[in-house]
């Protein structure tokens, strides 16, 4: 019988999400053409499966899986679920994309986001990739324009909380440090492979700040291991990394667990970590998501792991 998934208070805030949550990007048409059928299902098996907490954003098939997700969860009581989109990319006409991070765009991006998912308010905001702009630049517009707005819509109780999504942890620590946000979406930097973050989450537990982790499988090398053409970080993986994820291998095999099964487990340790947000792009992928969860795994695995050298010192070990 599967378990309840447990649930974690985003930040100070009143929120909670389960601490496993569903990836949109995918249903958005990231690896190929899904129907929008399919991808209704896929958002509503992971809610009958006890995922409560949905990651979308504009960027996502240019709107596209922020309308599938509407059009999934629309008749479900909205107080059963924890919704979370982006913004600093507004969608044109031409199908392009409009970077834009001033106080007007955030406003904007929001009405225009409420509008595919057919819905009436959202619970977290989160900036999106302002380094996707030159890096000063975007950092200079998030700081002192998205983040005062979204501040201003959380005390007028427009959002629940707010925060920002992105692949580096260094401009989230100084949005940390710099503004007064809830919740970081970070993508890639703390997981089995990598723990460059460490110093960061150390900081937002500290602060009271949720971090919520993506990427956890680092673009796919943690699924596949190190073979031809394995993608590390949405590259092909360089030596270092397919040798070290072949090291990591060689111990989850030594034990008959699959690599993604231990990266998922690992990625959730640290206590900063709020959950985990992983995509899925048809219905038994959510499933598979959601039984690793339950997985049980040999302690003996983690202290080989820590033994050979293939995590930071810092780093927590599931169980510890």
């Amino acid at each position: 019988m599967t378990q309840p998934l447990p649930s974690a208070q985003v930040g100070n805030t009143a929120l909670r999400v389960s601490q496993l949550g569903m990836g949109t990007a995918p249903i958005g048409n990231l690896y190929g053409g899904v129907t929008d059928a399919q991808a209704i299902e896929t958002v509503q098996k992971s809610f009958d499966l006890g995922i409560r907490y949905f990651d979308t954003a504009p960027l996502y098939g240019g709107g596209v899986a922020e309308k599938r997700v509407g059009m999934a969860l629309k008749g479900i009581p909205r107080d059963q679920f924890v919704l979370q989109t982006k913004v600093g990319r507004l969608l044109r006409d031409d199908d392009s994309i409009e970077f834009d991070y001033s106080r007007d765009g955030v406003r904007r991006s929001l009405e225009e986001s409420l509008k595919r998912l057919q819905m009436d308010r959202v619970d977290i905001l989160l900036v999106h990739d302002p380094d996707s702009l030159q890096e000063q630049v975007g950092y200079r517009q998030a700081l002192n324009e998205a983040f005062p707005a979204l501040i201003e819509m959380r005390e007028q109780g427009v959002i629940g909380a707010l925060g920002a999504g992105m692949n580096q942890w260094q401009m989230e620590y100084e949005f940390a440090k710099h503004s007064d946000p809830n919740i970081f979406l970070l993508a890639g930097r703390y997981t089995l492979l990598e723990q460059t973050s460490l110093e960061f989450l150390d900081y937002c537990q500290k602060r009271q700040i949720s971090v919520v982790l993506g990427g956890v499988y680092n673009s796919g090398i943690l699924v596949t291991g190190p073979t031809p053409g394995a993608k590390f970080n949405y590259r092909d993986a360089p030596e270092p990394i397919l040798e070290k994820a072949g090291k990591l291998k060689a111990i989850t095999d030594r034990y008959g667990v699959p690599l993604h099964v231990a990266a998922q487990r690992f990625a959730r340790s640290h206590p900063a970590i709020t959950g985990l947000i992983i995509g899925s792009v048809k219905p038994s992928e959510a499933e598979d998501n959601r039984a690793i969860w339950d997985a049980e795994i040999p302690s003996q695995l983690w202290a080989d792991i820590r033994a050979a050298g293939l995590v930071e010192d810092g780093a927590p070990m599931p169980g510890a």
